[in-house]
């Protein structure tokens, strides 16, 4: 080999060689499994900052529902979800087979949580039971579902068993000593609440000796609907020429009932009581028509039924008897055992208030 192809040669050799050690190394092979990416696939909706979410009334169109939902905005913005928070409910006309689709459709659709005011009954069981076989979180509000089935945890508003009894102070309030005829305006037959609270408020009538003036002749149902509740409030008055007091343990029913009594010329003659909201009750209290009245928040019911919705659907608590939690603003809270159902958890929120003349002006406001 010549001197100069030596040389050549050996420059060759040593520039590839720089060039080599001069170029970047190639990028590591990627592992087989990422951690990281693994994690944040399989993480709950909670972790990765969104969990959908459902409130479900009994029907559209009621104010206190609207006041639940406002609570539950509150509560969602408050716990910085990033996941919806959708409030669908059916027509009153389609309540029960319209809650049963709209539970349904949520659970086609993945939806990590619903809040549900039932009002079909049992009728709801096999589409929440559906609901939970497919990881969805269930709760019951306002109304529960009567045999538990489906429902991980009701929030009670108060407690059903003390409601009778607050209906029953209400009318011997109203009454008094002498007592006389009352009927019972309800919403719908399949509303579990409705029921529990009729029941607790006729077993009070009929067992404690104090209320034995207060004499109740008949139980109708105007289906929350104004019009119908309406119809039936001035048919008890024809039946009953007697009737003292319509009690209805309804929003919707007692502002048609007081109402029916005003446009009839006949406060002074029939009497309305049960559960209202102040801003529907205030006029009807002040002229007499409706002298006692109960409720308590429904934004404070929507704020609380959506932090246990929430706090279950992320794993922050558990749906069992004697679990502990805070509710935002609202504070602590426990879990227990329903004692006006033979199944299910609750957690009660409470309390009722009682207006009358000198508290409803600033309640309605």
């Amino acid at each position: 080999m010549s001197k100069v192809r030596s040389t050549l040669l050996f420059a060759l050799i040593a520039a590839l060689l720089i060039t080599a050690c001069a170029a970047p190394a190639p990028p590591a092979a990627a592992p087989a499994a990422q951690p990281a990416a693994a994690e944040a696939t399989a993480a709950p909706a909670a972790e990765s900052g969104g969990v959908d979410m459902v409130l479900m009334p009994k029907f559209l169109g009621i104010l206190v529902f609207d006041q639940a939902h406002q609570g539950a905005l509150e509560a969602h913005k408050e716990v910085g979800n990033t996941g919806k928070l959708e409030f669908l409910g059916p027509t009153p006309e389609n309540s029960v087979a319209g809650q049963i689709e709209i539970l349904t459709t949520a659970t086609t659709q993945g939806v990590d949580a619903i809040m549900i005011s039932n009002n079909a009954g049992d009728q709801l069981a096999p589409a929440a039971k559906a609901a939970r076989d497919a990881g969805m979180t269930v709760v019951t509000w306002d109304s529960p579902i009567p045999s538990a089935e489906g429902e991980q945890v009701f929030v009670a508003q108060v407690d059903f068993d003390e409601t009778g009894k607050v209906m029953a102070d209400m009318a011997l309030s109203i009454l008094g000593a002498d007592g006389g005829q009352l009927a019972i305006l309800s919403a719908s037959p399949d509303a579990a609440n409705q029921n529990a609270w009729n029941a607790a408020f006729q077993d009070v009538l009929a067992n404690d000796p104090k209320y034995a003036n207060l004499e109740m002749v008949d139980l109708v149902y105007g289906n929350d609907q104004s019009e119908d509740s309406y119809n039936q409030a001035l048919a008890l008055v024809d039946k009953y020429p007697d009737l003292k007091l319509i009690m209805a343990p309804t929003t919707v029913g007692i502002a048609a009932a007081a109402k029916a009594m005003q446009d009839e010329g006949l406060c002074d003659k029939v009497k309305v009581s049960g559960l209202g909201l102040p801003a529907e009750m205030v006029s009807y209290t002040l002229n007499g028509c409706a002298p006692e009245f109960a409720l308590w928040s429904f934004v404070d019911l929507g704020y609380l039924t959506y932090h246990v919705a929430y706090q279950l659907a992320t794993g922050q608590i558990e749906a069992k008897a004697g679990q502990t939690f805070e509710a935002g603003l609202m504070g602590s809270y426990t879990i227990t055992k329903d004692p006006t159902r033979d199944a299910g958890l609750r957690v009660l929120m409470g309390p009722f208030t009682v207006y009358n003349k000198d508290n409803v002006e600033a309640a309605a406001k």
